[in-house]
């Protein structure tokens, strides 16, 4: 069953014009994150990842985040689309946050400009941030969408969305 797509104010984009596969669209927009009190990530030259009913993933240069804060695990999970994903622990002090961020390695072709790239789920950080909004971290641990005031919905991400 597919929702009945929220109405979109001029500037706004819904989720459900997105396409599936996802598109991978480069971003000049500023895009920040923070974790441990300390601004750990920053740039102009993301990837934002848009598929349908998801609210757009940020995907960060690696050479765009801070030396020594992300510590590789060995959990991994698979996208049909983008292939497996590998995760990171990120540390800064004494603040730990395990598996707060993701990377293809090796992605699917078509997305191989996600090489060297990765994301952060906002629900595991202090804050991320979309030209100086803050994005409004999702309920579920699953997705690591960024929703922001200019995403219209519904998508997937709050309790029972899981089936769309």
């Amino acid at each position: 069953m597919r929702p009945t797509p929220d109405p979109t104010r001029p500037g706004q984009e819904s989720v459900w014009d997105y396409p599936r596969p996802p598109a991978l669209v480069p971003s000049s927009e500023l895009v920040k994150v923070w974790f441990g009190g300390e601004l750990i990530a920053e740039t102009h030259s993301s990837f934002r990842v848009l598929e349908t009913s998801h609210a757009p993933a940020y995907y960060l240069p690696n050479s765009d985040v801070s030396p020594g804060v992300v510590h590789a695990n060995d959990n991994t999970s698979w996208c049909e689309f983008k292939g497996i994903a590998r995760y990171g622990d990120l540390v800064v002090g004494d603040e730990i946050s395990p598996n707060a961020c993701w990377w293809y390695p090796e992605p699917s072709p078509g997305y191989e400009e996600l090489i060297d790239t990765m994301s952060f789920y906002p629900q595991r950080v202090s804050e991320c941030e979309v030209d100086g909004e803050t994005v409004t971290p999702l309920p579920s641990a699953f997705y690591g969408d960024w929703p922001t005031s200019r995403i219209t919905g519904p998508y997937k991400g709050a309790p029972g969305t899981e089936g769309w």
